[in-house]
């Protein structure tokens, strides 16, 4: 996947899947691919349905197939989403790759000049023992200077509001004063 270094342009490489938390790393990469006068790419990593399903002499459609359609048309409604008719400023490149998001990022952004930016996601001891963190992969195998995303406060106080919600949990409106 990687040119060699002294033929590939600078590029920041920005791991996406359509989360609130994604959107805001792309947009940050936005901001430093045009500081750096770099390319930006979108990186949406994928894994096949189980293919033990369907085997080569099958009738059925191929899960490689089906599941390679849904990556790429999650990354365009990603970009989609982040950017809209406006564009970022920079040379855009999506690409959906079928790997683990970590390994797949961190095969992207193989020069020491490239720039890997990855949003940290909500944490929390349940999930990280349930799903390993990309952030954490990516800061311990990159060869290139990776730069973590925090959530948003505001999707932090979107998710309280949801969860109050859903358990019909009264507003106190005294939180709303301060």
């Amino acid at each position: 996947m990687c040119e060699p270094a002294n033929e590939s342009p600078r590029r920041v490489v920005v791991g996406v899947n359509g989360s609130p938390c994604s959107l805001a790393a792309l947009h940050r990469a936005a901001e430093e691919a045009r500081m750096r006068e770099a390319e930006l790419w979108a990186v949406l990593a994928w894994k096949p349905a189980n293919s033990r399903l369907t085997g080569r002499t099958s009738p059925l459609p191929s899960p490689y197939t089906d599941c390679s359609s849904a990556a790429v048309e999650l990354l365009r409604d990603t970009l989609g989403k982040a950017f809209g008719a406006v564009q970022p400023g920079v040379t855009l490149a999506g690409l959906a790759v079928c790997a683990t998001a970590g390994a797949a990022l961190v095969d992207v952004a193989c020069h020491p000049h490239d720039l890997l930016v990855v949003g940290t996601g909500k944490g929390g001891p349940v999930r990280r023992a349930l799903r390993p963190s990309v952030a954490r992969y990516c800061l311990s195998h990159a060869h290139c200077p990776v730069l973590t995303v925090p959530p948003s406060p505001l999707e932090a106080e979107l998710t309280a509001a949801h969860r109050r919600n859903v358990w019909r949990i009264r507003l106190d409106t005294r939180e709303l004063a301060e």
